[in-house]
């Protein structure tokens, strides 16, 4: 009902939206200053607002008119109508809304600003766009297990183009935390645990989503998230309290921001959690001392959802009005979803605790965000329904989903040789994830839809010789078993000749708000594991999972382990790909999978200690758990494909100049019978630092492919940045002296070992 009376009051005013804009004040400034810098126009708008319009500016809502998926992740604000929120776009109390309802209701209230508002200021629209709009690709973290960043910027482009047509002017992505708590649910968001792959991927999907021009009708603003640090929750508690080092800050969990930036993000979102004591929503160091002071980053920064409401719970904000002061003068420029911007700025302002030239400095950079996205060229210039209906899930960008559903897949163990598949087997798809669409896009997707998803078992039988020779059976309830599952699920086995199990996380365990105590396959379906495997029937394990898993029993003991993480839209048809050997699987983890759950957070790139376990059985008062090695079960970095690649004539100079680069050679041999592709990554190790130094750290990768039987050569470069680390002073440094280094397929593995000298300057 809602949306017929709305689009009968749109068809009333939609005709002349257009006009009505061109002789608008806001307009008619622009045309004033033709060949003017953009500051002109804006100190001119700046001019002839009122406190309470510049309030408007800064405050961001969650959309009244959403889907069911959007409203369950943000829920608009008790009471909040669209016909409200109308209301106060005419009244200039809105600077725009997020996850709305497509280029219907985005040209909707983009119409009733530019025709009944006083200024014609144009509204931004905002939205999760996390990975993927409708066609939904692999969740970041698998995607960032195909080692491609240019196949991320690729999706992202998808994303933004789909998302442009609905008339979505901005995403909240990419989430660039680095993350190396698995316990923590967001890490599903971002690229992993490892610095340089974290730094690569984020530059392609700002690039990805940002296109070519910012003012281009197919490109959205990026948002870097989540400012700062958020990976680093203790416990991996969602929204818990973050303690570290300014060293660890700059070493660690600032580059992909600085990355993010220097890729051309205007938009940085706050984070939630404390850092070191003080909220990062009202953290002054943070967010101007050096985003603004050293980064000289010249966009805006937003709140997460209600992040200044929340500084009250931290204990760090008296009151709301207190925390608006707290987050406006530590640098954030729009409130996202409290309201409290447009209701204590005025106030504020007026008794002098927060000064008028703040005030327009915020004002100043949102209105230059919407300029540089071409809004004020042409506010309806994005939300096309035709465009809209012609982009979104077209061929095209299902190939693509495709393509990347199947180079984000690990194959972590392949004993035998089980896989591929011969598609004349029968094959005995097992799990709650056999069959039906569902859990299929993954978490944090707004827009997507597990319905317009192609799931396992249909694109298991499309790729079959026959389709009667998939059979389908669940066996078990993702957290519950059922009644005769188990059973059931036996005699599937028993009349097969393979199973693939397909087990593991649903959509609701990964993601916001979804932090685990135990980082393990649920216990109803390890228990069907143990009894299929039981059958002495060749297992395959097909893990649905949204960040590293802790695997035991009977799903580590089987002969074959695909990781598949969440996939998207393209999951059927991709995994089919990879199991009957259409495509050998390329991909590599971006996360270390533990041996046990307690061993969390593990990363690769640990420092030593000063009693590390020597090579061989656990030493007693050396540094590991009781009976578990401080290693990874699958480390960063592994991967395996359907051939065998040998590693061999490392070469490279023993000394580095100071001022000079250092080349490194190997060659890479595929012996297998099938064509092939492999990462070859090179690691580092500082021998002896003023600051203590990481076992190994990657430093590059080359991803090649190699037919069978072919041997390639792989080069890298290493020069003394690469070298560089956070020192004393907390400034980069480089120190001379000795170095190992590796071309290994794994952040583990021996591979080829070497070791050169950094020359003094």
């Amino acid at each position: 009902m809602l949306k017929s009376l709305v689009s009968r009051r749109a068809a009333l005013m939609g005709a002349g939206a257009i006009a009505a804009w061109a002789s608008s004040p806001a307009r008619a400034l622009i045309q004033a200053a033709q060949d003017a810098p953009a500051p002109a126009f804006i100190e001119s708008l700046i001019a002839k607002m009122t406190v309470e319009e510049k309030a408007g500016q800064l405050t961001l809502m969650a959309a009244a008119w959403a889907g069911s998926a959007a409203t369950a992740l943000n829920p608009p604000s008790a009471g909040a109508s669209f016909a409200q929120q109308l209301d106060q776009v005419r009244r200039g109390q809105l600077t725009g809304v997020f996850n709305g309802n497509g280029a219907e209701m985005t040209r909707q209230m983009q119409t009733v600003a530019m025709r009944e508002s006083r200024l014609k200021i144009p509204l931004i629209f905002a939205a999760d766009v996390i990975h993927g709009h409708r066609t939904i690709f692999p969740v970041p973290l698998g995607e960032a297990a195909s080692w491609e960043p240019d196949l991320a910027e690729r999706s992202a482009r998808v994303a933004a183009v789909e998302a442009a047509a609905a008339g979505i002017d901005w995403t909240f992505a990419p989430m660039v935390d680095i993350a190396r708590d698995a316990r923590w649910g967001r890490g599903v968001e971002g690229a992993g645990e490892d610095v340089h792959l974290g730094n690569l991927f984020a530059t392609a999907r700002v690039r990805g989503f940002q296109g070519k021009t910012l003012t281009a009708r197919d490109s959205v603003l990026a948002c870097a998230k989540h400012f700062a640090a958020y990976g680093a929750a203790e416990g991996g508690l969602d929204y818990n309290t973050v303690d570290v080092s300014e060293r660890t800050l700059r070493d660690v969990y600032f580059p992909p921001f600085e990355a993010a930036l220097d890729a051309g993000a205007l938009s940085v979102m706050a984070a939630f959690n404390e850092l070191s004591g003080i909220p990062a929503t009202g953290n002054a160091w943070l967010l101007d001392d050096v985003l603004r002071g050293e980064w000289k980053f010249d966009g805006l920064v937003v709140s997460d959802y209600t992040g200044d409401e929340e500084m009250i719970a931290h204990g760090f904000a008296a009151d709301a009005r207190d925390a608006t002061r707290l987050a406006f003068l530590a640098g954030v420029d729009m409130s996202m979803q409290s309201g409290f911007y447009l209701q204590h700025l005025p106030e504020l302002v007026a008794s002098g605790d927060v000064p008028m030239a703040r005030l327009d400095q915020a004002v100043r950079r949102v209105l230059a965000v919407k300029a540089r996205l071409g809004l004020f060229d042409d506010p309806f210039r994005r939300a096309d329904p035709r465009r809209e209906k012609a982009v979104v899930l077209s061929k095209p960008h299902r190939t693509l989903a495709r393509e990347v559903a199947r180079r984000s897949m690990v194959l972590l163990k392949n004993d035998g040789d089980l896989l591929p598949l011969a598609k004349d087997r029968r094959v005995a798809l097992i799990g709650p994830f056999a069959s039906g669409q569902h859990d299929l896009v993954g978490p944090w997707c707004v827009y997507g839809d597990d319905r317009q998803a192609i799931d396992l078992a249909t694109g298991m039988r499309a790729a079959a010789a026959r389709p009667d020779l998939i059979s389908v059976t669940e066996g078990s309830g993702i957290e519950e078993p059922i009644a005769g599952g188990i059973e059931a699920a036996v005699a599937a086995a028993r009349a097969a000749d393979v199973v693939i199990l397909a087990i593991g996380e649903g959509t609701r365990m990964s993601g916001e708000a979804q932090s685990v105590t135990e980082t393990v396959v649920p216990a109803p379906q390890r228990a069907l594991a143990e009894a299929v495997a039981a059958t002495g029937k060749p297992v395959v394990v097909l893990l649905k999972n949204g960040r590293a898993l802790a695997l035991d029993g009977a799903v580590a003991a089987a002969p074959a382990i695909l990781v598949s993480w969440f996939l998207g839209t393209e999951t059927g048809p991709a995994i089919a790909d990879v199991l009957y050997g259409a495509y050998s699987p390329s991909g590599r983890l971006p996360v270390s999978f533990p041996r046990a759950s307690g061993q969390a957070p593990y990363h690769y790139d640990h420092k030593p200690t000063g009693r590390p376990n020597p090579d061989g059985p656990l030493t007693e008062y050396k540094a590991h758990y009781r009976g578990v090695p401080n290693s990874a079960l699958y480390p960063f970095g592994h991967g395996l494909s359907y051939g065998r690649v040998d590693y061999s004539g490392l070469a490279h100079a023993p000394q580095l100049a100071w001022d000079g680069t250092l080349s490194v050679r190997a060659t890479l041999r595929n012996s297998g019978s099938r064509a092939i592709e492999e990462v070859a990554q090179l690691y580092i190790r500082d021998r002896t630092a003023g600051i203590t130094r990481p076992v190994r750290q990657l430093k590059g990768f080359r991803k090649i492919a190699l037919a069978p039987g072919e041997a390639r050569e792989v080069l890298f470069t290493l020069s003394r940045r690469d070298l560089m680390f956070i020192g004393r002073d907390n400034r980069p440094i480089a120190e001379p002296g000795a170095f190992d280094l590796w071309i290994a397929p794994s952040a583990e593995a021996e591979g080829l070992h070497g070791r050169f000298e950094l020359a003094a300057g």
